[in-house]
């Protein structure tokens, strides 16, 4: 029998193990289950390829994308390894093929959806074939805490014990501790061994660049452009990726977009166009990029923030998988985190929304209870106004899988139709787990929260992030946007004028808390109300409170809004003042004990200093 070594040279073509798939590879070939936490481009999909190739039967490879599995099981056939692919871009033919090739042991490795294993027929083919492996790739799926939620996952520990139990692995990129032991629960895990090769990626420099409105970002996105040339353009809405794109095209610049309004044929060529180097600029929503293993990549923008820290590691990670620099920035506004609300309400329909849904669903069918065959859109729409579409689509998905209605594809319409499969059953009696449903919601809100945290927080990026998933002992990267400033040679003491302004502002921030005994300086007042006192605004809800008439009303109203927003910034970055949550969904501004001392004009500071003009 051939050597893990011999395989990887005389198949894959590699002369050497990268870091820790050496010891996931003889673990599992040992029988062993493992569960392995890489980050990407560290080499995940070897550590499943090969040990398959070095054991009797087929190797299962479970995958929630289908361009994800074409794209393996092309890379595998073109090295000679029997590789397939079953999911529902096969035709009836085509499928019962690959069924006949699994039992008579044509394949090694069969990739297949998770939602493959709802079919009982499909169960009963693999009564029958020797199963050596059980891969589930992007395992954080499995978890409800875990930033892609696929339901379908948690059918795989019964498919695993009716298969068997054969070795499992469970691979993912991006894990917390918590989503960890989710997976290993919901797997059932038995005695398996954890590998954690490191989250960090020293060659990418992560940046958090504040912005005040798309006209910035769209000055950012340039300069990323004529510097890095190639790269991927992350925006949160198709109608977004539309509007960067347009942009772009005004530039006089090539580039590919992707979003969910494009047909499945489209997205391939628009993939297959950037994978060949044909376009070096994507614009797209999150969807593109899983299993893009493009090099070259020099940066990735995010136009606005994701929904959550997973999600936004794994889609950074996409730039500089050759091991060169990249950038990963993130063109951080406030108020882009309502997208992010609205798509969390959408995904996370309360008790009362899903009743909503079935009642009109038994309304339409009628006496007859025939099968209703309307969009989300219209179903929000006759739901009375105000109704997310999102949260309608959300609910038919989770009263299919409570199996009180049937979902189907409606002939010659992009849509799906509904079915009740209970008719006489009263919306109130559906067997709704509360609990669930609102824990859900909550980890969504928490986890968008945390990407608030990183992008306003004012130390090393990348040692932030690690801490975030678990690792305790890293040091700065040196390369983030933060490390960068506090080494920054730009860094000085203030000119009078300077030094005057900043006490001025401190002031202000001053005015606006109180003064918590030993405790020191207590926030009341969030960053934006302090700013807009201290630019004289004549916002209603600053008048409301009174705070025009506060002695540092107007004190930096010559020197303008975006001047004070860079002040600000660099002030915290400073350490004068420091944001506080009150609770999880509200950060309040206030002074340090340093900045006291500043302000009193009692000790030396440096800072970087924002143009004045």
């Amino acid at each position: 029998m051939m050597t893990p070594q011999a395989i990887l040279s005389e198949t894959f073509g590699l002369e050497a193990f990268r870091k820790g798939q050496e010891v996931i590879i003889e673990t599992l070939r040992s029988g062993t289950d493992a569960l392995v936490i890489m980050p990407t481009g560290g080499g995940k999909s070897l550590c499943y390829q090969l040990p398959a190739l070095l054991s009797d039967g087929v190797a299962l490879i479970i995958s929630p994308l289908i361009s994800l599995m074409q794209d393996q099981v092309d890379a595998l056939q073109q090295r000679r390894i029997a590789a397939t692919f079953i999911n529902s871009t096969l035709s009836a033919a085509e499928y019962q093929q690959r069924l006949r090739g699994m039992k008579e042991g044509a394949y090694k490795l069969v990739y297949i959806a998770p939602e493959r294993f709802r079919n009982a027929s499909f169960l009963s083919v693999l009564d029958n074939i020797v199963v050596s492996l059980f891969a589930v790739d992007e395992a954080h799926c499995i978890s409800q805490w875990g930033h892609d939620f696929r339901p379908d996952y948690r059918l795989l520990s019964k498919a695993i014990q009716r298969l068997g139990r054969p070795t499992v692995g469970a691979f993912t990129a991006t894990a917390t501790p918590e989503v960890q032991e989710d997976i290993a629960r919901n797997l059932k895990l038995r005695d398996y061994r954890k590998f954690v090769t490191g989250f960090a990626r020293p060659n990418l420099a992560f940046c958090v660049s504040p912005t005040a409105n798309r006209i910035e970002k769209f000055e950012r996105i340039s300069r990323l452009i004529e510097k890095h040339r190639t790269g991927i353009i992350y925006c949160a809405t198709r109608k977004r990726v539309e509007e960067v794109a347009a942009r772009l095209y005004s530039w006089d610049i090539a580039h590919v977009a992707y979003h969910g309004g494009v047909d499945d044929d489209e997205r391939t060529r628009i993939q297959e166009r950037f994978m060949a180097g044909k376009v070096d600029v994507a614009v797209a929503t999150n969807a593109f990029g899983m299993g893009i293993d493009r090099s070259d990549i020099r940066f990735v923008a995010h136009f606005e923030m994701p929904g959550s820290l997973e999600a936004y590691y794994q889609e950074a990670g996409r730039a500089g998988r050759d091991g060169e620099p990249a950038v990963c920035e993130l063109l951080f506004n406030h108020q882009d985190k309502r997208v992010q609300e609205f798509f969390i309400e959408g995904s996370n329909p309360g008790p009362q929304m899903i009743r909503s849904v079935y009642e009109l669903l038994q309304r339409l069918s009628g006496r007859d209870r025939a099968a209703v065959c309307r969009s989300a859109d219209d179903l929000a729409k006759a739901l009375g106004p105000g109704v997310n579409p999102m949260a309608v689509s959300s609910s038919l998905f989770l009263l299919s899988r409570l199996e009180v209605i049937d979902r189907f594809d409606v002939p010659g319409r992009r849509m799906r139709g509904s079915q009740l499969r209970q008719p006489g059953l009263s919306p109130r009696d559906l067997p709704l787990d509360v609990a669930a449903l609102e824990s859900k919601q909550r980890q969504a809100l928490e986890r968008l929260e945390a990407v608030v945290r990183f992008a306003t927080a004012f130390d090393c990026r990348q040692q932030w992030m690690l801490r975030y998933f678990g690792e305790k002992d890293s040091t700065p990267c040196g390369v983030c946007d933060t490390c960068r400033s506090q080494s920054d040679p730009l860094r000085r003491e203030p000119d009078e004028e300077e030094r005057l302004i900043v006490r001025k502002a401190l002031s202000g921030v001053a005015r606006m808390s109180w003064r918590g005994g030993p405790e020191g300086w207590r926030p009341r007042w969030g960053k934006t109300r302090i700013m807009q006192m201290l630019l004289g605004s004549r916002d209603a809800r600053l008048l409301n409170a009174g705070l025009d008439r506060l002695s540092t009303y107007g004190l930096l109203k010559a020197h303008g809004e975006t001047y004070v927003r860079s002040l600000f910034r660099e002030m915290e970055r400073a350490g004068l003042l420091i944001s506080v949550r009150k609770d999880a969904f509200k950060p309040l501004l206030t002074l340090t004990p340093f900045g006291e001392t500043v302000m009193r004009d009692e000790a030396p500071f440096k800072m970087l200093w924002p143009s004045k003009h």
